[in-house]
């Protein structure tokens, strides 16, 4: 087969700039030249497609104007809200009750409990990165929801049937609250624990499917030509947010409400009704969405770009056999539901994958050769790890906070007037003070950030990140001083060896203000990395960086769980009788040493978001015609 194609120069090389340490770091400019051909063999193997911002039906066909005018949008999204705002309920319903019920009624040591239910937060949330990679690579994001959504159903089902039948939970028979506490009462067996177990996991396994694509459908539905998307798109993060909050809020108090009046099955059965419901909700919306083409797996990609680079790890970007890099004609990309990527500078390595040498020939191997675009899709992967990794900390916070936040109420006078809210209401507060702020973010916070920043939006992605990074570190800190405040008043009343019995004089709603606070941060941080990670992924890969979010709060879950470990088995010593800071008993330990450890912690990994961000540069994005590039 011969080839034809033809040579396009860059502009001339510009001057030589003192060199790094290895290719990756050096800065001359590469000479720039494409070949280009339509006999080119990519790699997935079938042709071309259009860029990145042309939608499709769901069986894969380019809409029509007329079709696209019909579709997508504001009606088409809140489809896509119910289904997130049923997803949430759930996991926030399992996270609140699930330790209890193991505690209860499997008879479960608490500590142990406590440990299973947090693995399983952290597994579901670090595990989405599949999901988005089904989505990318082979089922679109519609497909992987529905396929997901209803093995979480399966799930949530399956843990009802746990709570309402005798047989799947041990003898209840002279268990009260002192056996339970002296550890009497009658053990699960061990295939009772595996049953649960195993409907938990495949609950975990539903919701980590869910996670990374609803927030990207969603965002799929808006036009990208439009000269208002950019809006759109800002509003509807927060929307989506709003309707995470509503359903944390749900699970805070009906479903715990339910717990209370009617028991463990209801509580699980509401959660599986809702889930139901919200399915039938996503498959009615069907004929309103829009879809992108999956591009194909974009792990083969990603290993494709380092076999071609290592292969041309010794060829010199100066040498006379470099016929240029290597990039498909036209503004078509070679990859399925992905526009162009302009070459940049960063990762000069990895550059030499789409070096076309002489050698070559005329129809090499994707595994030898690489087109610039798909160079650049591992490049960005690369270069938006950091933020996300910053974001850990803001995630162990607040995991951290759903537990110890609690042993302090329990201590504490949780009346609102004649109303005694149960302790395990008191996480709706963040929900709360979330819900709130995003009722006022364009009202007063955008017209009062756009006078400081000249941004149009208020505060670019990256600010919003910074601004919930630095509350979250207010947040702690304060937690640190009052929990001093609250355990030398515990000491000073004789409520030391108490710590079960709660203090008439001393209101728990002091927490409050931590609570408002997290639930801040959690808004411009998570709503500002999940709009950043959306518009800075490669178009064929942007479930997978929706994903990075879900792996950061997994990734939280898990270092919550170490930290916790660690700091017990440092300031524990049994021989001295002295009691660790994450003592059982919360007013012999010292809770307010470990938030100021996660202060000093928060304060370093902010200084490390600030460099990042510093070094990080927005992706040029063409839109009709015209480059745009973001502002930091």
């Amino acid at each position: 087969m011969v080839m034809e194609g033809r040579e396009i120069k860059s502009p001339e090389v510009l001057p030589e700039t003192p060199l790094g340490v290895g290719d990756c770091h050096r800065r001359k400019r590469l000479g720039m030249y494409f070949l280009e051909s339509d006999d080119r063999r990519t790699a997935l193997g079938g042709g071309y497609t259009g860029g990145g911002s042309t939608p499709v039906n769901i069986h894969g066909k380019p809409l029509s104007e007329l079709q696209i005018n019909k579709t997508g949008g504001w009606i088409a999204a809140f489809f896509i809200f119910g289904n997130e705002m049923a997803e949430r309920m759930a996991y926030f319903g399992l996270s609140v009750n699930m330790v209890a019920f193991m505690f209860y009624v499997m008879h479960r040591p608490f500590e142990s409990s406590a440990n299973a239910v947090n693995n399983f937060l952290g597994i579901s949330q670090a595990s989405s990165v599949l999901g988005g990679f089904l989505a990318d690579a082979y089922l679109g994001r519609y497909w992987t929801i529905a396929i997901f959504t209803t093995i979480y159903l399966l799930g949530l089902a399956g843990i009802t049937l746990c709570a309402t039948m005798a047989v799947l939970t041990p003898s209840q028979e002279n268990c009260d609250q002192i056996a339970l506490l002296l550890g009497n009462c009658t053990a699960a067996e061990p295939w009772q624990m595996l049953y649960l177990y195993a409907a938990l996991y495949v609950t975990g396994f539903g919701a980590a499917g869910i996670r990374p694509c609803v927030s990207s459908f969603g965002a799929d539905q808006f036009d990208e030509r439009s000269e208002d998307y950019k809006e759109h798109l800002d509003r509807f993060f927060n929307f989506f947010y709003l309707s995470v909050t509503v359903g944390a809020i749900v699970a805070f108090t009906a479903v715990v409400y339910i717990q209370m009046s009617h028991g463990w099955g209801s509580a699980f059965g509401s959660l599986a009704i809702a889930m139901g419901m919200s399915n039938l909700v996503f498959f009615v919306g069907t004929p309103l969405y829009r879809h992108k083409l999956p591009g194909g797996s974009p792990l083969t990609r990603v290993a494709q770009v380092v076999v071609a680079a290592f292969r041309k790890r010794k060829a010199a970007f100066e040498s006379s056999e470099i016929v240029g890099l290597y990039e498909v004609p036209g503004k078509k990309s070679a990859i399925k539901g992905s526009s162009k990527i302009a070459h940049t500078e960063d990762f000069r390595c990895l550059d030499k994958a789409a070096l076309k040498l002489k050698e070559d020939g005329v129809d090499p191997s994707p595994w030898k050769l690489c087109t610039v675009t798909q160079v650049e899709e591992i490049k960005i992967l690369v270069k938006l790890l950091p933020i996300p990794a910053c974001t850990i900390m803001l995630n162990l916070i607040l995991t951290e906070f759903l537990t110890l936040s609690v042993q302090q109420a329990y201590t504490m006078n949780t009346h609102m007037g004649q109303l005694k809210l149960p302790v395990t209401c008191m996480p709706v507060f963040p929900g709360l003070s979330i819900f709130l702020l995003l009722s006022l973010y364009y009202s007063v916070f955008v017209p009062l950030s756009r006078r400081i920043t000249g941004h149009p939006h208020g505060a670019s992605q990256l600010q919003r990140v910074g601004i919930g990074l630095a509350v979250s570190i207010v947040s702690v800190a304060w937690a640190g001083i009052f929990e001093k405040y609250r355990r030398q008043y515990a000491v000073k009343h004789g409520y030391e060896a108490s710590f079960l019995t709660p203090m008439p004089d001393l209101s728990a709603y002091w927490l409050l203000i931590q609570y408002c606070l997290i639930g801040i941060a959690e808004v411009f941080c998570i709503v500002g990395l999940l709009e950043f990670l959306y518009e800075e992924a490669p178009d064929a890969m942007r479930s997978i960086g929706s994903a990075y979010a879900a792996v950061a709060g997994g990734l939280g879950c898990f270092a919550a769980t170490i930290l916790n470990n660690i700091v017990k088995s440092v300031t524990e010593n049994p021989a001295e009788r002295r009691p660790s800071w994450l003592s059982q008993n919360i007013n012999t330990g010292r809770f307010d040493y470990f938030y100021w450890l996660l202060t000093v912690l928060s304060v370093l990994n902010f200084c490390a978001f600030l460099y990042a961000a510093h070094k990080y540069q927005y992706r040029e994005k063409e839109v009709s015609g015209k480059k745009v590039e973001q502002n930091l």
